[in-house]
């Protein structure tokens, strides 16, 4: 009799459960709904950013709010209050599964919402101001506007894991049964698409809590960083015999050395040094004073350090040889070693494990031991195999001259004078997004992209002796103009009026032969130029 009244006791507490977090689940859904959303299409609405660009960051979101707050939590609340007369949640919770569809929606949407949450951040101050104002409020519990966004994702697959729970102590013969397994088959199919989600954006959840360790002061929050150690360290004085407790972050592209605070919310860590991998060399010292001790040394500063174990030493050693910034398949139209086009049926994209380029298989059919992974075998490509193992292809024997179409986006980027997306239209062509980039070094040239880590310029156009004519046209888009030279006609369009305007500013004098100066910082391009360079 007793076990019967515990494990009633235990289905209780179950449901309980799920009514409490479903209270802070709406919690969060009315902070996403009515406060970010709101707050931002109101800003929106007055023109300071595209409406569409808001819309296209949270999605349904607002659908997913009216479900849960005017119909599931009170049902679950009313439940509970009547729980000795009717102690299920089966039947409930069945009513979720015709709107788990909406779920498919948000998580579908989240990386692109990401992408532009961070895009949009960087390029408009008054949008980035609003939510930096909300985040500073109590409701948001110090979180940012990312980790609150993530809890759509991360809902489902928490129903399919109290479902389990419950079905677990529920008896065989109980009226609940039959309804609470009905809702759990239909949860577990679509709490796997939210764990695929999760899976990917596990990295993106460190990031924001390390950002917010941080004191929201470093650009860490980005799909290609990468976390790959972190944890205590001592760091050796050179004056005085006592070592001091520091902190190291390691990722893909940098080392942060960090000083605790001794706070119980927020920031937890100042960071005091950032250490790039590019040219950081990590040996291991013999110190008579202390154990496990090693030195970190970069362009920015050298590091005695003491880690708390021979086994850590070695870890930190071993990890601190840098593995490559992998290029994302969006960054390029063509393969980065034989300039093939990309497309969907004959040339699938290949990562090459040495160097991080995007290539086709014929470029990646080769295979060598790589330092990074513990020499164990990686695909690499022709070039990194030629230099890991001293094997010339040889078709590459040939050493053939460069085209001056070839020369890489990224390179000319990271030193231009204007670069980003543009629209681009020749004489009847359709119209297609392309990478525009006027070099310091070709000032008086536009090279055209078709993304911006592309090998290989689609064409150039030699600015000098161009008319330009910024007139609108009923049939081009808004904030368009064209440059036009006997019968040669290149008609361009910029995402916004302001954007065009600094287009024309810097190609009105190219046309001329004179070199354009630089557009002033904070110049949405000049943001695109950094991005780019950040990339290379």
């Amino acid at each position: 009799m007793e076990q019967k009244e515990t494990n009633e006791q235990k289905l209780h507490k179950i449901a309980n459960e799920l009514l409490q977090t479903e209270k802070a689940y709406v919690a969060r859904l009315n902070l996403l709904d009515h406060v970010f959303l709101a707050k931002l299409m109101e800003e929106a609405g007055k023109g300071t950013f595209p409406v569409e660009v808001v819309k296209n960051i949270f999605s349904n979101i607002s659908s997913i709010n009216a479900f849960h707050s005017q119909f599931l939590l009170p049902d679950l609340e009313k439940r509970m209050g009547e729980w000795e007369s009717t102690p299920r949640i089966g039947d409930i919770l069945q009513k979720l599964t015709p709107f788990l569809k909406m779920y498919a929606e948000y998580v579908k949407n989240f990386d692109k919402a990401m992408e532009l949450l961070k895009q949009w951040t960087d390029r408009s101050p008054q949008f980035k101001a609003i939510i930096q104002e909300i985040q500073k409020q109590e409701m948001c519990g110090s979180l940012t506007l990312q980790h609150h966004m993530l809890e759509p994702v991360q809902r489902v697959p928490r129903y399919e894991m109290l479902l389990k729970d419950y079905l677990k102590k529920l008896p065989q013969e109980h009226m609940d049964r039959r309804d609470a397994e009905k809702s759990l088959e239909i949860i577990a199919t679509a709490a796997t698409h939210s764990n695929t989600a999760i899976r990917k954006n596990e990295n993106l959840k460190k990031l924001l809590e390390i950002y917010e360790m941080l004191g929201e002061e470093e650009d860490i929050v980005n799909a290609s960083n990468e976390l790959i150690k972190e944890g205590h360290i001592l760091k050796l004085a050179a004056r005085n015999t006592s070592a001091m407790d520091r902190y190291l972050f390691l990722f893909n592209n940098m080392l942060l050395y960090c000083v605790p605070k001794f706070s119980l919310v927020g920031q937890k860590f100042t960071v005091r040094t950032r250490i790039g991998i590019d040219g950081m060399k990590v040996t291991e010292t013999y110190n008579d004073d202390y154990l496990h001790t090693f030195q970190v040394s970069g362009k920015e500063r050298t590091l005695e350090l003491q880690a708390c174990s021979e086994q850590d030493k070695e870890d930190w050693i071993k990890l601190s040889v840098p593995s490559p910034r992998w290029i994302r398949d969006n960054e390029v139209t063509m393969c980065m070693k034989c300039r093939e086009p990309f497309n969907a049926l004959t040339r699938r994209r290949h990562h090459c494990r040495a160097c991080g380029y995007v290539v086709c298989w014929k470029c990646s059919d080769n295979k060598a031991p790589l330092e990074y992974d513990g020499n164990k075998i990686n695909k690499v490509c022709r070039d990194c195999y030629s230099v890991l193992t001293g094997h010339t292809d040889s078709e590459e024997k040939d050493g053939k001259k460069k085209g001056i179409l070839e020369i890489e986006a990224a390179q000319f980027s990271g030193s231009s004078i204007m670069c980003g997306f543009l629209q681009y239209c020749e004489k009847n062509k359709p119209w297609q997004k392309v990478w525009c980039v006027i070099p310091q070094k070709e000032a008086l040239v536009l090279y055209l992209y078709g993304a911006p880590q592309d090998v290989k310029a689609q064409c150039t156009i030699p600015l000098l002796g161009y008319s330009v004519d910024d007139a609108a046209r009923t049939a081009d888009p808004p904030a368009s103009f064209r440059l036009s030279q006997s019968k040669s006609v290149h008609s361009f369009a910029a995402e916004s009026e302001d954007l065009k305007q600094r287009w024309l500013r810097v190609v009105r004098v190219a046309v001329t032969g004179e070199v354009p100066d630089t557009p002033p910082p904070g110049d949405a391009h000049v943001l695109e130029s950094k991005r780019a360079k950040s990339h290379s």
